[in-house]
């Protein structure tokens, strides 16, 4: 079968001086497939539109922040993904550098700046789990995300609907 996924970016905020990640809580529409999970920033690629500048509007635009130093650390391709049963392929990118003022909330839901560690613990399951609930796919590659492997990662996970069946990637 012939993959076509929807192309998409996300994008994690890292504040260096304080190593607090920026998460989005998805809690603003029940009717959202990612209600009640936290995430990154980011969104569909429009068309006509490259990889970064969509990953900086989706941050913009979720955020209010203009991203001025930011890495591609991965992509992903999920299928079967959530509630649709969509086909994805991710851009991910993680991004040190800002200007502007962040905004406390948008129609997707609140912005929070959270511990890195506390991410990190959620994804292995920790006590943080309950307070950063996400996706039970994000746990495989997040760490990889703020890593300090200068190699990016590419994985690919099949879902069946709201949870993963399967991860494998490899680092180049």
């Amino acid at each position: 079968m012939r993959f076509t996924p929807v192309v998409g970016t996300l994008a994690y905020l890292l504040d260096p001086t304080t190593d607090q990640v920026l998460i989005i809580r998805r809690n603003a529409r029940p009717n959202d497939d990612h209600f009640g999970k936290v995430n990154g920033l980011g969104g569909k690629v429009e068309v006509d539109e490259d990889i970064v500048s969509s990953a900086r509007r989706e941050v913009l635009e979720e955020s209010g922040l203009s991203a001025t130093d930011m890495q591609l650390r991965g992509t992903v391709t999920f299928s079967d993904f959530g509630p649709k049963r969509e086909q994805w392929l991710v851009f991910i990118f993680l991004v040190t550098d800002w200007t502007g003022q962040c905004m406390t909330a948008n129609n997707e839901g609140e912005l929070e700046w959270v511990d890195r560690s506390a991410l990190l613990e959620a994804c292995q399951g920790g006590p943080a789990a309950i307070q950063l609930p996400m996706w039970p796919g994000d746990k495989h590659f997040l760490p990889f995300v703020f890593d300090d492997n200068q190699s990016s990662f590419h994985g690919t996970m099949p879902y069946d609907g709201d949870f993963p069946v399967s991860w494998s990637y490899e680092r180049v």
